[in-house]
């Protein structure tokens, strides 16, 4: 790995980048090659992405051949079968322009082997699997996903499931939703088993990731359990899968998450072994508005509540919470991080993400926070690859400031005209509320968390920016190389994609429903017929399940007395 990563930095030296994905996205000049004194250890150890969103095949081999180009040394596959990522590209169940393309199970389990081959083949740190262990072992499917499933299960599997209103049955009909009882031994070592079985089988995999059910406030009521918190029983139960892994002498790195309800730090637990565990910090209800620079906030803390748990969002609130955990756990700890899962769609222009990804990257080792694993989509280059490209860059180099990075990437992608591409863009950014799209800029909640008629006048602006640059798109669309032709072309797509987009959202910003639905249909429809044109740098999928999230929400009618 460090001899690839040595090869890309020394063509990178020599004039290379790599912008996109795929080969539309490699800038390589026609030049002689020079000489290189570069010397430089990564500033951060841990720096990948994690598979999320709908995927496609050829899709995801070039994000792993483009993970070790950008610096980053890390590709993670969530799921022993990823078939609920895939099945959300083939299926087109949310497009209505495209017809179903079928996927099976034994095809999707094929292609995740072909991907850790790809994995394998440039030396890239594979880390593994994530949720699905609390239901796995005891043979419940979860390669659904996140969706309901109507099973009668036997009463020999049900005694092994978390107790909820004195029902052990699946979380909301949902197996990757569902918790297990954690207090029960004869459970606890049937998983212990299985991960162990999993491991020896999947002896390619570095880190092994031991996630409990997706959700919240899902665990366990039983007596027994109720005598600890879920951190305490999480961290039984780690130590009883490290004694299994230590029995058959299994080598295999472990992570270990605090997310969702393991965000409370155990209270009398610790882990026997801590140099086999590495901490994944996820804090998924954080919020985009501030960065890891924020101070932690002790005061913010609340004690642990089985099943009535809030949802931590304030940076210095969940900092807190990390240091807590840093109590009773002082080794390695990365963050598992989302801002190429919903958040990317918040910004239009891009540009607030990019810098939110500097501002955290530069804040980590404050916070003895080791590198990031991003879960996001692996076609997160809409309108470009900036963000993606902030990300790896200052992952393996921090002293970069974000003005050079900005420079480099504008240049490499946009040529001479950069300036002009990276002013639009900076525009369209400031036209689109961050806040406002997070769901946390309301002007009167009794209406609607996303009834704002003053952001209404900030969209209403976006089909006037746009239209005064659309000459300068058309003067420079072509291009002498591919990857800058690309480029503008995407910034084409993406003009209407603004006008489409902020024509609806200014209607949903004034609580004018019925017509920030008709938009919003015809907004949907003309992007998911574009989808096979740049579907390499645009998931619909994703886009259209999270913008969904706010052009669907009702205004309700405010009467006065």
């Amino acid at each position: 790995r460090s001899v690839l990563l040595a090869v890309y930095r020394f063509l990178r030296e020599n004039g290379c980048r790599w912008l996109f994905p795929g080969v539309d996205g490699e800038y390589i000049p026609t030049a002689a090659v020079k000489g290189v004194q570069y010397h430089k250890l990564a500033d951060y150890r841990y720096r990948g992405q994690c598979n999320e969103g709908s995927e496609i095949q050829y899709n995801m081999i070039e994000a792993i051949d483009f993970t070790p180009k950008i610096g980053m040394n890390i590709f993670m596959l969530e799921f022993d079968n990823p078939f609920t990522y895939y099945n959300k590209f083939y299926s087109h169940a949310t497009n209505p322009a495209m017809d179903p393309e079928p996927v099976t199970l034994e095809t999707v389990l094929q292609w995740k082997r072909q991907c850790e081959c790809e994995i394998s083949k440039r030396g890239l740190q594979y880390h593994d699997m994530g949720h699905g262990w609390t239901v796995e072992p005891y043979g419940i499917s979860s390669y659904r996903g996140w969706t309901k499933e109507e099973t009668d299960l036997p009463d020999e599997i049900k005694k092994y499931l978390a107790m909820i209103n004195g029902q052990r049955e699946l979380f909301g009909g949902i197996p990757l939703n569902t918790n297990v009882c954690m207090s029960n031994p004869a459970c606890r070592k049937i998983m212990a088993d299985y991960i162990a079985d999993y491991a020896e089988t999947q002896n390619n995999v570095d880190f092994l990731h031991i996630w409990l059910a997706d959700a919240t406030n899902n665990h366990c009521e039983c007596d027994e359990c109720q005598k600890k918190t879920v951190s305490d029983w999480y961290v039984i139960l780690l130590n009883d899968i490290d004694a299994e892994f230590t029995r058959r002498s299994l080598s295999s790195r472990l992570v270990f998450i605090v997310y969702v309800d393991t965000f409370w730090a155990p209270l009398e637990e610790k882990l026997i072994n801590p140099a086999r565990y590495t901490l994944l910090f996820a804090p998924i209800f954080r919020s985009y508005s501030e960065t890891y620079g924020e101070t932690p906030n002790p005061e913010k803390l609340t004690p642990f509540v089985r099943n009535k748990l809030g949802k931590p969002n304030g940076m210095g609130e969940c900092l807190a919470y990390l240091n807590e955990w840093k109590k009773v756990y002082s080794g390695d700890c990365c963050c598992y991080e989302y801002h190429f899962w919903k958040n990317q769609y918040y910004d239009m222009g891009f540009q607030y993400l990019a810098k939110l990804l500097y501002d955290d990257v530069m804040a980590l080792k404050q916070c003895g926070i080791q590198g990031i694993i991003q879960d996001g989509s692996q076609r997160s280059f809409f309108p470009n690859g900036f963000p993606f490209y902030v990300y790896g860059e200052t992952l393996f180099d921090c002293t970069r400031s974000f003005e050079e990075l900005e420079e480099d990437y504008f240049t490499h992608a946009y040529g001479a005209n950069w300036k002009q591409a990276k002013a639009y863009l900076d525009s369209i950014t400031a036209h689109c509320d961050y806040r406002y799209m997070s769901g946390t800029n309301s002007a009167d909640l009794n209406r609607s968390m996303y009834y704002h008629p003053q952001v209404a006048e900030q969209f209403e602006k976006i089909p006037i920016i746009t239209a005064a640059f659309r000459p300068v798109i058309k003067d420079n669309i072509r291009q002498p190389f591919r990857p800058q032709t690309v480029a503008w072309q995407l910034l084409q797509h993406h003009a209407d994609y603004c006008d489409m987009l902020s024509t609806a959202l200014a209607y949903k910003a004034r609580g004018m429903d019925t017509e920030c639905e008709q938009k919003a249909k015809e907004f949907y429809y003309e992007f998911g017929s574009r989808e096979d044109r740049i579907q390499r740098y645009f998931d619909y999928f994703l886009s259209q399940r999270y913008l969904n999230m706010i052009l669907s929400r009702k205004t309700r009618i405010v009467t006065t007395q």
